[in-house]
């Protein structure tokens, strides 16, 4: 390595750990005024006391365990309906040649330049028609068909070698088995990936969610949240970065123990 190449390294580094502190410094505040008192809260005393004081004050005023299983039902709802339909038609578009495929293709790719907050009036109006409105499967029904997941599952069909699909097909296996039985094994790291972001997408997704749903039977942790850390006496720092933590606990418990297959999967899934 080059002299000039260590220097830009360095300068690298030293850049996206900047940026990494930048990133970590809310989460560590929000951790500081949790485990403190409000008139600790803003004092970064290292010998004041810690106190849970503010988890049992937040749980007792709004209903977190019920956002938390609102939250589950709707991640649990999304997954497996995108992966089901994005699995069916990703293998159609490699597998199969039919006439207006390529324009089929173009159109699931447009949708990724549709951002969801356009739709929201349309979907809104659609599932008012279907009597869905303040419903988990209303809340969850416009993100099944995932043009990303699609994208991303035909690239990773792609990439399987024919042989293997032909030997498949000398033992005796249909359309269907060749699917569950060669593509989707082979694929796992694609699955792996694209799921990891569904569920921190969705389990962090506020401004749909906040129009569709209307009591607390339906509304997520970040619907629960947002109205928690607007009340009308004024904002108890230490009581909402405390819910914070609630809200945000299992998706980082999660990656801290997972990291590492986390990383992997997405390198070998090829999301950056």
């Amino acid at each position: 390595m080059t002299y000039r190449n260590r220097i830009q390294t360095s300068v690298e580094l030293i850049g996206a750990y900047i940026l990494a502190g930048f990133w970590i410094l809310p989460l560590l505040y929000a951790f500081w005024a949790a485990f403190h008192s409000s008139s600790d809260a803003m004092h970064f005393d290292i010998f004041s006391p810690l106190t849970l004081d503010n988890f049992r004050e937040a749980w007792s005023q709004a209903p977190f365990a019920r956002f938390s299983l609102n939250t589950f039902l709707l991640v649990s709802f999304i997954l497996p309906g995108q992966l089901l339909i994005s699995t069916l038609a990703a293998y159609a578009f490699v597998r199969f040649k039919f006439t207006g495929a390529n324009v089929a293709f173009a159109l699931v790719l447009v949708q990724l330049m549709i951002t969801p907050e356009i739709l929201i009036v349309q979907n809104y109006v659609t599932l008012s028609k279907l009597s869905l409105v303040d419903t988990i499967s209303g809340m969850g029904l416009p993100y099944i068909a995932s043009a990303f997941c699609i994208f991303l599952l035909r690239q990773a069909f792609k990439s399987i070698p024919k042989e293997l699909e032909d030997a498949a097909e000398l033992e005796g296996c249909g359309t269907m088995s060749i699917l569950w039985k060669v593509y989707v094994p082979l694929a796992t790291p694609t699955y792996i990936a694209f799921s990891l972001v569904s569920v921190s997408h969705h389990w962090n997704n506020f401004l749909w969610p906040l129009i569709i749903s209307n009591s607390v039977e339906t509304r997520p942790l970040t619907v629960g949240l947002g109205i928690f850390a607007a009340p009308e006496s004024g904002v108890e720092w230490s009581i909402l970065s405390a819910a914070t933590l609630m809200s945000v606990a299992p998706l980082l418990i999660a990656f801290l123990i997972f990291q590492k297959q986390f990383v992997q999967s997405f390198m070998q899934a090829g999301i950056k």
